[in-house]
């Protein structure tokens, strides 16, 4: 008799983005007048930029003919693609990354959710609270997590680490050992960054203990402050106790076209051994490449031409963020983020609930965002806003949210 993976009946209720386009929608349908301005789920708005487009209709173009056509992508990637990563994201920046270690993906959603397969399910996980809910949904999924407490709204095998203001929204190092650590900076929720000197400590940690960390950098594009480190691997040791995930998405406009990357050292080792191996092994089992033409499309950011599109893109969401973060700061809100993240982390006014204060934003001023305890229990009180939405639109969202 056929039986399911029990796994999923552990997790709480409907992915968090699924929970808020159901109340959205909703209201949407009971109120057909309302202007509803969303700054919750982070997709971009602004069109894929001129660079892009152009290798897209090249790429577009080789396909039509016999001589360029291109089938299966290699599996680690073009080495085109892996090459230009390698160069400009790290050997740039004095990261010893060799292109061979690049594993080209369709989103670091992806690689991020799907890395605990090469793992084994009795390893002890170790996450930011608020954490990006993918992290540990994809790990109750494999049975790594043991049962869930709805009264404390924590797994009992997961050790959280609690980010608050108090501490900068930056977790303390855990007391006891644990194997696998999932790290995101600058930091989806909250925006926050690490010093490098921090995430030294953090690196030095998992060198000692055998740990493996999982540092999701994402948004690294948005760091704009010295002393942020763009990469793991500008810290001595990274190589032997790091996997990075880097992502086209928010850098490059990319959320409708899909690549991103993942970084393995071919000296890091679990268990005593190697896993370069064992995720290449994942990797071209389970995955047929990102098609060339997106390939062609990540390439061309690495331009002159194309760096200069892609860092416009992004002084014009960052210019959003410095609206949104002035504009609540100037109405009595506290804030934070903003600076080094496209996200916006703000406390919910009088000690309303996260979702008390999504259904008054929702309801009165017809604005969406996300409430902050979906990223867990530290969330609380707490609400993101993000800067990837229209300069009219969100400048229109904060006159809203101000006059409440």
């Amino acid at each position: 008799m056929a039986d399911i993976n029990r796994n999923y009946l552990k997790l709480p209720g409907s992915y968090l983005f699924s929970n808020i386009g159901k109340k959205v929608n909703a209201f949407a349908q009971a109120n057909p007048e309302a202007k509803i301005i969303r700054l919750g789920i982070g997709d971009v708005t602004r069109p894929l930029t001129p660079k892009v487009i152009e290798a897209l209709h090249k790429a577009t173009d080789e396909m039509a003919k016999q001589e360029t056509f291109r089938g299966y992508a290699p599996d680690l990637g073009y080495e085109f693609l892996r090459k230009a990563v390698a160069t400009n994201d790290f050997q740039a920046r004095g990261c010893d990354i060799a292109e061979d270690e690049i594993f080209i993906s369709d989103g670091a959603k992806c690689d991020c959710g799907n890395i605990q397969e090469i793992f084994a399910t009795d390893n002890i996980i170790a996450v930011c609270d608020p954490v990006y809910p993918v992290y540990v949904d994809s790990n109750v999924m494999a049975g790594r997590t043991g049962e869930y407490d709805s009264v404390t709204e924590r797994f009992d095998k997961v050790v959280y680490m609690p980010c608050t203001k108090e501490n900068d929204f930056v977790p303390q190092i855990p007391k006891e050992k644990v194997d696998l650590i999932y790290l995101c900076f600058p930091n989806n929720p909250t925006g926050a960054v690490i010093t490098k000197d921090r995430l030294q400590e953090w690196v030095d940690y998992a060198n000692k203990n055998g740990s493996i960390i999982l540092y999701d950098a994402a948004y690294e594009a948005f760091i704009s402050e010295e002393n942020v480190p763009h990469s793991i691997y500008e810290c001595e040791g990274a190589r032997n106790c790091a996997i990075e995930f880097r992502s086209f998405s928010k850098t490059a406009g990319f959320t409708g076209l899909r690549l991103g990357y993942t970084v393995i050292p071919k000296d890091l080792e679990a268990g005593g051994e190697k896993l370069h191996p064992l995720w290449a092994r994942r990797h071209g089992t389970k995955y047929n490449g990102a098609p060339y033409i997106v390939q062609r499309a990540g390439e061309a950011i690495y331009t002159p031409e194309g760096r200069a599109e892609v860092k416009e893109q992004i002084a014009y969401y960052m210019e959003n963020a410095k609206i949104i973060l002035s504009g609540l700061s100037d109405a009595g809100y506290e804030v934070y983020g903003g600076v080094n993240a496209p996200y916006i982390w703000l406390k919910a006014p009088n000690d309303m609930t996260s979702w008390e204060f999504f259904d008054l934003l929702l309801t009165k001023a017809n604005v969406v965002g996300t409430p902050g305890s979906g990223f867990g229990p530290s969330g609380e009180h707490y609400f993101r806003l993000t800067a990837f939405g229209d300069r009219e639109a969100t400048k229109e969202a904060i006159e809203r949210i101000r006059q409440l």
